[in-house]
Parts: structure tokens; C-alpha cells; sequence
């Protein structure tokens, strides 16, 4: 007779809407927001929300995280706005939004007065870079992870390749490169689901 313990499996993401206390939501973009160094604000709310929590789940977060990177204005608020709607409602975004900000607000300000003190020193430089280098890891390691669980045809390749040369390569404004892929990409979709429909 075996003596094993049975392996726990992680519960399941969420089928239906899940409401989230005001408190919690705060809380949870507090943390993000303080902890969220050099732009990894994406890969702390994907970890917190998506496999800790399990408020949304991995496609909830892809279109949050499309809708945050189209419109204009900070990425990370943008998400705040979205998830806080999405899981508390208005009163989610407020509270969502302050968490996110406040932190980062005052971060800012004392790193701001640290830089103007200490830019002389190399090892200040060292500091930024570090940061810098820690935020684009965590960034690329949750953009792998999504993408390794991305619905894949020939239509998201060649649009998202198209994007990347338009945008990194050629250096085209993002502003227009949004105006052409968007709408082809809604008018793609769109008549492949009336093709699988009928």
C-alpha cells in the first residue's frame, strides 16, 4: 500500500466574474507598485493576479495587458484602470490606480533627490542599470510565458512580426503602426469567427 501523498493541483482559474474586496485590490497594487522596479509592473501583475490569486485568467490577462499597451498613456496605469474595473468596478479602478501610483510617486521623489546627490559616483549608474536590467528580465520572462500559451495561426505571426519591423526595426510611429494593425486585426477576427459561426 503506498504511503504517498496525493500531488496537490493548483485550483482553476476562474470561470465566472470574481469580485474583489477594495482593500485587497489595493493592497495587491501597492505591493505591485512598490515593488515593481525598471518597468516589471507587467510580470508582478501577471505573477499576483493570474498564478498567485487567480482572479483572471492567462487570455483575461493578454487582452487587459493589449488594451493597456494600445491606448495612450502609462502602461502599468492602464493595467491598474482595466483590472481594477474589471475585478471591483469604479471603486476597483480608484483603488487599483493609488495603489499602483502612490508608491511609485514617492519612490521617485526620494530616488530623485538620491540621483541629484549621488550622480557623481559610478556605483549610482551601476545601481540604475541593475534596476534597469531586473525589470527587462522580468518583463521578457512573463512575455515567454504567455506566449508559450497563445493561440497560434499564420494571421497573429505575420501581423505580430509586421508590428515588431514596423515598430523596432523601421522605426515607424507607434501611433499609425497602431492604426493599421488594430483594425486588421479586429477585421481578421471578426470574419473568422461569422466563417466558424456559420
Amino acid at each position: 500500500m503506498s504511503t504517498d501523498a496525493p500531488v496537490p493541483t493548483p485550483p482553476e482559474a476562474p470561470t465566472h466574474p470574481v469580485h474583489v474586496p477594495l482593500l485587497e485590490l489595493f493592497i495587491v497594487f501597492l505591493k505591485i507598485g512598490t515593488l515593481a522596479i525598471g518597468g516589471g509592473g507587467q510580470a508582478f501583475l501577471y505573477r499576483d493576479i493570474v498564478e498567485v490569486k487567480r482572479w483572471v485568467t492567462e487570455r483575461d490577462y493578454v487582452v487587459g495587458l493589449a488594451i493597456a499597451q494600445v491606448l495612450p498613456g502609462a502602461n502599468p496605469v492602464n493595467l491598474a484602470v482595466y483590472f481594477g474595473q474589471k475585478l471591483g468596478g469604479g471603486m476597483g479602478s480608484i483603488a487599483a490606480v493609488f495603489g499602483m501610483v502612490v508608491p511609485a510617486f514617492c519612490i521617485i521623489l526620494a530616488a530623485g533627490y538620491a540621483y541629484r546627490q549621488l550622480q557623481q559616483y559610478p556605483a549610482t549608474h551601476f545601481v540604475l542599470l541593475g534596476a534597469a536590467a531586473v525589470g527587462i528580465s522580468a518583463t521578457l520572462a512573463m512575455s515567454f510565458k504567455i506566449s508559450a500559451k497563445i493561440e497560434r495561426n499564420m494571421a497573429t505571426i505575420v501581423l505580430g512580426l509586421a508590428t515588431f519591423i514596423a515598430v523596432g526595426i523601421l522605426r515607424f510611429p507607434m501611433v499609425w503602426v497602431v492604426c493599421v494593425t488594430v483594425p486588421l486585426s479586429i477585421l481578421y477576427f471578426y470574419v473568422m469567427e461569422r466563417r466558424n459561426a456559420g
